[in-house]
């Protein structure tokens, strides 16, 4: 019997060879879609899910009440993992780390070494036991118990020292950040971990080199490091929280409330608004898990389509089985069975595809994915095969098995209007996805385009920076005012953090006339050298940008606009704000500047001039003259670092990686889109085709009743434009809340444009109505003696 089903399978694939082909081409098309896809989610959803201890460990955030809302921090006091140990028995252990842009690009080598560049982080003592990173070599009791101890990856131990067997061995360690070099001790070796959100670091040194007594670490009022905790088994989480709530109210930060999230979460959950979790990489999970659902959905619509189209060629088949005493449950098996085999060997194709693609899948999203055929992933291949199987078979199976033997034999099949609108609800539903999906691509691109020329406040293209180390420490000034000079050099000055992305932040001891005392406002602050402002293109808007032409600016600050605004200050220039204790003269006042990603509103923000300690040289080139400005600059910065090679980097690179996720989601939604829109008409060029076939006598003696080509077209065309139509008019809408969701996740952000919508509807309209004139072109232009003659 199942040889039998095989056999007849295997006649009717070979018996309607366009139909196999555009449901085969269909079919493997979105399974390679969706098997990419699973790999990447799968990926995406085990990130940092390694740890042996997942399930107990937490991260410590903070929810601070400022006039601008409730602001969500990972930021939390030096001295907090220490105290919730003594202060919370539902905890077992506490660590605490900097983030990695804490420590700038460090340099480390040994004797008589050139040095290796390479990122770091600062931990607690217990890193190596609440997080799993396995060591080859080192005791995690003791790696980070002392002050000098260091532990550095495999691939640092074998660019260092050739080799993992480094106990003990002595590392100098110096960066831009650090005011001298410091010397430490190899303590431990951990191996390269993989799935990781966090361990994007070539070495660990001990956080105690930052808590000494005077530490502003040490202090509650004060933000610091990421704090960690691991619950004890069976700890209350409810309780737990509630008394986190209050915890800092107790320390006497009345404006500050912690909060505490599972660490595997803060991948995919970092995003919070008004001290709520909303969101984060979660979205663009589910948003390609849905694209693939759709995509996989789009296929199986084709093979229910062109097998219901096709139903009255194989109705006196059916009716001869059901003569002969086939069961209904027997036709059902065997259609399904079609179904099931087509989606299997569509399967094996779609493995193919993605064994070739995943290069340059890997490529687009910064990823390793291989496919690695351990249970899970065969099950999953299994499940996604069958269920499509069944999805796209089990309609056109119900449907064919139901037909009445003595009118199938007969040929008096009759079509029902349900039958009719149930295919075009398909042809429907196919076009209103794929429309949806164009409409998305579109506004993704234009809001991409938009964040990449929007004015923010400074100037980004042809800037580099350099990170003070060695000797240029001590030298910076006077190899600025050198650099200054080079031909090609506009304009060279200096800070103390990161450009984009790395600033600091306080909301304590300052005041200024007529404030409000209740007010609590978080300013972002950095320490700038005189020409910045020039330098970075940055507009004053009143007063004048810190210059050596009026002696020493050390007593002066400039503020934002935002922070202007919000300070409730009238003419700011001249009046005084007291931070920390020290009177400063406002001198002027900068147009807003964003110093963070399009997803963040400009905060409030002053600079203070700090030009003894600013470790980040920043050099504006001239467009055109970049290649010989570098090579005078690489001369000068060997001439002052002692021999040393010049290491730098472009501003506008930092720029972008703000924006990785959204470039990457803009890349696959038009591959994914384009694919959607390519499934969707091979269906449609398969109903055309089979209808102009079954309507081949008709059109035959319509022209020879006078009826001319073009109304014949006309004919054919109308009856599947109509869906397309209305899929048009359903998706509009629907793209307008997906996108206007999408839209606010940013602070600034495009506004909907009526074209973006006309524009998907009409592309969408006029690839259907190419795709269906093809073959209505074809009929409309046939010979009607040879119509006539068509069996």
């Amino acid at each position: 019997m199942f040889q039998h089903h095989l056999l007849l399978i295997f006649r009717n694939f070979k018996r309607y060879k366009s139909s196999f082909f555009i449901n085969l081409v269909g079919l493997s098309a979105g399974l390679t879609c969706a098997l990419l896809i699973y790999l990447w989610v799968n990926d995406e959803i085990h990130i940092d899910q390694f740890h042996t201890r997942s399930n107990q460990l937490y991260q410590v955030l903070e929810n601070e009440r400022t006039e601008t809302g409730i602001n969500t921090t990972d930021g939390t006091a030096g001295i907090l993992a220490e105290a919730l140990v003594k202060e919370m028995p539902e905890v077992e252990q506490a660590v605490i780390a900097s983030p990695t842009y804490w420590i700038a690009k460090s340099k480390l080598s040994v004797r008589n070494s050139t040095g290796i560049n390479g990122a770091g982080i600062f931990a607690g003592k217990d890193f190596f036991k609440v997080f799993s990173y396995p060591l080859s070599s080192g005791n995690i009791n003791q790696v980070l118990n002392s002050k000098n101890s260091i532990v550095i990856s495999e691939a640092m131990a074998m660019k260092l020292f050739h080799s993992t067997d480094v106990l003990g061995k002595e590392v100098v360690w110096e960066n831009s950040d650090m005011s001298k070099e410091n010397h430490a001790l190899v303590s431990g070796v951990f191996k390269n971990i993989p799935g990781s959100s966090s361990a994007q670091f070539d070495f660990i040194a001990s956080i105690a080199m930052l808590m000494d007594p005077g530490s502003p670490f040490l202090k509650w009022e004060n933000h610091g490091p990421n704090t960690f905790i691991v619950l004890k088994k069976g700890a209350d989480l409810e309780v737990l929280k509630a008394k986190m709530k209050g915890f800092m109210k107790s320390k006497g930060q009345n404006t500050r409330e912690l909060l505490i999230r599972p660490y595997a979460d803060g991948y995919l959950y970092d995003k919070y608004e008004n001290g709520k979790q909303t969101g984060g990489r979660i979205e663009y999970v589910r948003l390609f898990s849905l694209i693939a659902i759709f995509i996989l959905i789009i296929a199986c619509v084709n093979f229910m389509n062109l097998a219901t189209a096709r139903a009255s060629v194989r109705m006196k088949e059916v009716g001869i089985k059901k003569v002969m005493g086939a069961s209904r449950g027997s036709l059902i098996l065997q259609y399904i069975g079609e179904s099931m085999l087509l989606s299997f060997l569509s399967l094996f194709i779609s493995l193919l595809f993605v064994e070739l693609l995943l290069p340059q899948f890997n490529e687009i999203t910064g990823k390793h994915l291989v496919l690695h055929f351990d249970w899970k992933l065969v099950l999953t291949l299994f499940g996604i095969s069958f269920f499509t199987g069944l999805i796209s078979g089990s309609y056109p199976a119900l449907y064919l098995s139901g037909f009445n033997p003595a009118a199938a034999l007969k040929g008096k099949l009759s079509h029902s209007t349900g039958e009719l609108w149930t295919r075009k609800g398909l042809v429907v539903f196919q076009f209103a996805l794929s429309v949806i999906l164009i409409v998305s691509v579109l506004v993704v691109y234009k809001q991409i385009e938009f964040v990449q020329h929007k004015n923010i406040g400074y100037h980004k293209d042809n800037v580099l920076y350099i990170e003070t180390e060695g000797k240029l420490k001590i030298n910076g000034n006077p190899f600025i005012a050198e650099v200054r000079n080079i031909p090609g050099v506009l304009n060279a000055s200096s800070m103390n953090k990161r450009f984009i992305g790395d600033l600091k932040s306080t909301i304590g001891d300052f005041s200024w006339e007529g404030r409000n005392p209740k007010q609590v406002i978080n300013f972002q602050f950095a320490g700038i050298n005189s020409g910045l402002i020039e330098t970075m293109g940055m507009e004053m808007v009143q007063g004048r940008a810190f210059s050596s032409k009026y002696g020493a600016d050390s007593t002066k600050v400039i503020f934002n606009e935002a922070a202007i605004k919000i300070m409730g200050l009238k003419n700011p220039v001249g009046k005084i704000f007291t931070l920390w204790g020290k009177q400063l003269q406002i001198i002027g006042v900068v147009r807003n500047v964003h110093f963070e990603s399009m997803h963040e509103v400009v905060k409030p923000m002053f600079f203070q001039y700090d030009a003894q300690n600013t470790n980040r040289i920043m050099i504006k080139l001239k467009a055109g003259k970049e290649r010989e400005a570098i090579a005078g600059i690489q001369q000068i910065y060997k001439d002052f670092n002692g021999g040393e090679a010049l290491q730098y980097r472009f501003l506008d690179e930092d720029f972008q990686e703000q924006y990785v996720s959204e470039n990457r989601v803009s890349l696959l939604s038009r591959y994914f889109a384009g694919l959607a829109v390519i499934i969707s008409c091979l269906g449609l060029f398969g109903l055309a085709s089979f209808t102009a076939e079954r309507k081949l006598k008709e059109i035959g003696i319509r022209k020879v009743l006078g009826a001319n080509e073009w109304e014949i077209i006309y004919s054919l065309s109308k009856d599947f434009i109509q869906p397309v139509l209305i899929a048009i008019l359903i998706a509009l809408p629907l793209s307008y809340i997906i996108a206007g969701q999408w839209l606010d996740t940013f602070a600034y952000r495009i506004d909907l444009q009526l074209w973006y919508f006309a524009g998907a509807g009409f592309l969408a309209l006029l690839i259907s109505w190419i795709t269906v004139s093809m073959q209505a072109i074809k009929a409309g232009f046939k010979n009607p003696i040879s119509c006539l003659r068509e069996e």
